[in-house]
């Protein structure tokens, strides 16, 4: 996700450097979307795979029944 981020981001920048206005602003606003997309599941899987480790190292650590 965070590949097609930047590449709208690229296409947003030479379309802002061509004097494509209306692509630009498409792609930029696009480029936006998928960055901020991009971080909201980034953080909600590393929350969840640091409660997950967390579980595994309290199984790991616990002392024999």
């Amino acid at each position: 996700m965070l590949k097609w981020a930047v590449i709208c981001a690229i296409i947003a920048i030479i379309a802002g450097l061509l004097g494509f206005t209306g692509v630009a602003g498409a792609a930029a606003a696009v480029a936006k979307f998928l960055f901020f997309a991009f971080i909201v599941v980034f953080l909600i899987l590393l929350i969840a795979g640091l409660a997950a480790g967390r579980k595994v190292n309290n199984t790991i650590n616990r002392p024999p029944l």
